[in-house]
């Protein structure tokens, strides 16, 4: 469910940026980029969260709940401090957008950990 309501939200991030805030962002075109690769991020690990969430249903266990969770948390982390950043441009923001970098990185190491403990032979 949070992978489907992440993508929701980024589709509507997404069509925000380009429409309601298109004179803010021609006026702060460096924010624009910012705001959009706040998006796209969003929306891949959206998608990461479905993979998760088909994982958690084949191989149950922590490491695949761990790499959901690591995902959403990177998410509000990495995306949202883009926003913030680009909406304000409050520079601190962006020393939030590491942390979230971080969680997207566990994220995949834990989905990867819990596809090799019940996928390849041992």
């Amino acid at each position: 469910m949070m992978g489907s309501v992440f993508a929701f939200l980024g589709v509507t991030a997404g069509a925000f940026g380009a429409h309601g805030l298109k004179r803010y962002f021609e006026a702060h075109p460096d924010m624009q980029a910012v705001f959009k690769t706040g998006v796209e991020y969003q929306m891949w690990h959206a998608l990461a969260l479905l993979a998760a969430a088909w994982a958690a249903a084949r191989w149950p266990g922590s490491w695949v709940n761990a790499s959901g969770w690591c995902f959403a948390a990177g998410i509000v982390l990495f995306s949202g401090s883009l926003y913030a950043l680009s909406l304000t441009r409050i520079r601190i923001f962006g020393a939030i957008t590491p942390v979230g970098g971080l969680a997207f990185l566990a994220g995949w190491l834990c989905l990867a950990l819990a596809a090799w403990r019940n996928v390849l032979p041992r």
